[in-house]
């Protein structure tokens, strides 16, 4: 009767170890995607971010462009300095004025993939 009782709580053992095996198998098939989906949401709202804060950059600084301030600048391809402090929250990238007999184009392009792309702004100089 003690053989007979040891077996059955060695059975009772192995069944809740399956069972433990399968309750794991189904967290990690439902947590794995919802974590991924979670990371690459992170990644897009941080891409969104930097867009923006370029792009509140960019347009503040052509306004000043077109107010006058191109006459400091000769024809060609120029990189721009900003003064903005929120410049620093922008990844490592590039500000470049271009400056052609009739339009002023400034141009935020940044150093690494996935940071929300080039911002572009172009004006017509009277």
């Amino acid at each position: 009767m003690v053989i007979h009782t040891r077996n059955k709580r060695i059975k009772e053992r192995g069944s809740l170890m399956a069972e433990i095996m399968v309750a794991l198998a189904i967290l990690m098939v439902v947590v794995l995607p919802v974590a991924y989906s979670f990371h690459q949401e992170h990644r897009l709202m941080h891409s969104y971010y930097t867009r923006a804060a370029a792009m509140e950059i960019v347009d503040g600084e052509m306004e000043v462009l077109m107010a006058g301030e191109w006459h400091n600048f000769a024809p060609g391809t120029h990189p721009y300095t900003v003064n903005a402090q929120s410049a620093a929250n922008l990844p490592p990238g590039q500000f470049t004025l271009t400056l052609t007999t009739n339009k002023v184009r400034l141009q935020w392009q940044p150093g690494l993939k996935d940071y929300g792309g080039p911002v572009v702004r172009e004006g017509v100089i009277r």
